[in-house]
């Protein structure tokens, strides 16, 4: 079973022309409501892979809906906990040529507790994997108990701040960061820097380096791999990480190659990027497989 210890969010996405300056008032083209939070949108993910997925984190009343939708994907939310806060929301610009910017509230996804996280982590054990981003609270104390147990862990440290620690990133098994993001984490610059950087940091973690245009790297003490993009008409690449880092984790699990992996995560965000949304856009196994 994978653990998804992740964040919830209600989207709110503009359709813009070009992002919104300093001083500007813009107008939108559209807008448009979508269930988000990179925590819900990798559970997505793994559950249209085929991975067997339980979701765990917080939402206020307000996010009832998106409970219901995780139960549609056949995610296990026994321990999605309700709470007085407002559910996590998202104000997404996307601009003509599909790029996005994102503000994000945190909402109930800073409502997650070291007393809740224990309630939960009684129910897990070696057999089992964690999953975390950064978008929700305790993220330390989670880390602690999920190597209590015993659990392997994939770590995706997005959004990039100071609450991630060295103690974090080495702890993890699979990293999952785009080029930006080992950048800030290593100090170095460029790809291959970076890659040397951060396997020199963390030398029992496999990472894995999404570089937008030009694909994607793997690295890890054995071997390293790398996989070019599938050129599509992107519509908005919101979500095309999380369907990217789903897909992978849902591969290598179920005892598939890296190579395979690779390949099969690459096509999943190449699909995901000429739809709108975010969980919405992610395609099911059959569709990558026929794509």
């Amino acid at each position: 079973m994978i653990l998804n210890f992740g964040s919830v969010n209600i989207d709110n996405c503009y359709q813009v022309r070009d992002f919104v300056r300093a001083g500007e008032t813009i107008s939108a083209l559209e807008v448009t409501r979508h269930a988000g939070g990179k925590g819900f949108n990798q559970s997505v993910a793994l559950a249209r892979a085929g991975a067997k997925v339980c979701h765990a984190g917080c939402i206020g009343e307000d996010g009832l809906f998106l409970r219901d939708m995780l139960r549609a994907e056949g995610v296990d939310t026994n321990f999605l906990r309700v709470t007085d806060s407002p559910t996590g929301n998202a104000i997404i610009q996307v601009n003509a040529r599909g790029e996005n910017c994102i503000i994000l509230y945190t909402g109930a996804n800073g409502c997650v507790t070291e007393d809740y996280a224990d309630e939960v982590f009684s129910h897990f054990g070696p057999d089992d994997v964690l999953l975390v981003q950064n978008e929700i609270s305790s993220l330390p104390y989670i880390f602690e108990k999920a190597r209590e147990k015993g659990m392997r862990i994939a770590f995706n440290p997005s959004p990039m701040n100071s609450g991630v620690t060295r103690e974090m990133l080495g702890a993890a098994d699979w990293l999952f960061v785009n080029q930006v993001e080992a950048s800030e984490i290593t100090g170095a610059e460029g790809r291959e820097n970076c890659l040397r950087a951060l396997g020199e940091l963390f030398p029992h973690t496999a990472v894995i380096m999404t570089l937008g245009g030009d694909g994607v790297v793997y690295r890890d003490k054995r071997q390293s791999l790398s996989h070019g993009i599938y050129p599509v008409s992107a519509l908005d690449t919101t979500g095309a990480g999380d369907t990217f880092t789903g897909f992978f984790l849902a591969a290598v699990l179920s005892g598939g190659s890296v190579e395979y992996a690779l390949e099969t995560a690459s096509k999943a965000a190449a699909i995901s990027v000429t739809r709108p949304g975010a969980a919405e856009s992610i395609p099911a196994l059959r569709e990558v497989l026929d794509f």
